[in-house]
């Protein structure tokens, strides 16, 4: 992405944002890339077979987008953000429906470091992982926040505290004690996922 595209994601949601269809005809191709790699960082950790594929996710997520066309566009780093809370529930809800991670669906499990360090998803049952994070935002909504962009929507530090209209050291601090928050959830839970 070269210096300027920031800027005019920026304005090319504002203006879509505002009613411009076209906005979004122009948008497309500027964000594209970089939604298949989220996707792509989603898809990756599922177990193969799986009834999405990296496009398919990535073309439900637009669908989706619709719905928040007239939301209040910050930045591009908000538009990221928003398409990884979307992916990440579209996911759920197919993971739900097809009851594809029942019970772990026989898969090892690993602690959420582990899974974080090997950049793998499939062995933390997302189910479980989104019951922790609802409770989690039900206790501190701006630390689930954290999680499902650095996590889920592979937002680095800074770009996360850019849409969160925090500090880096808030973020840090943030991803730290939420982790920890979501083991100890989990583990009560019975568990071993992470």
């Amino acid at each position: 992405m070269t210096v300027s595209q920031p800027q005019e994601v920026t304005q090319l949601l504002r203006a879509w944002g505002s009613g411009d269809e076209q906005a979004l005809e122009k948008l497309t191709p500027l964000v594209y890339r970089q939604l298949r790699r989220v996707a792509h960082r989603y898809m990756a950790g599922e177990r193969s077979g799986h009834v999405l594929q990296t496009s398919a996710l990535v073309n439900e997520a637009y669908v989706r987008l619709f719905d928040c066309r007239e939301l209040s566009w910050h930045d591009r780093a908000h538009f990221f953000a928003v398409c990884a809370q979307l992916m990440r529930r579209i996911l759920i809800d197919v993971a739900r429906s097809t009851k594809y991670q029942k019970r772990g669906g026989g898969a090892p499990h690993v602690s959420l470091d582990e899974a974080l360090g090997m950049g793998q998803r499939s062995n933390v049952e997302m189910e479980s992982l989104n019951r922790a994070l609802e409770a989690l935002a039900a206790v501190d909504p701006r630390k689930s926040r954290v999680v499902e962009f650095r996590f889920f929507g592979g937002l680095s530090v800074e770009e996360t505290a850019e849409v969160l209209k925090v500090s880096k050291e808030t973020v840090a601090r943030d991803w730290r004690l939420a982790k920890a928050w979501l083991l100890r959830e989990l583990s009560k839970r019975g568990q071993n996922a992470l």
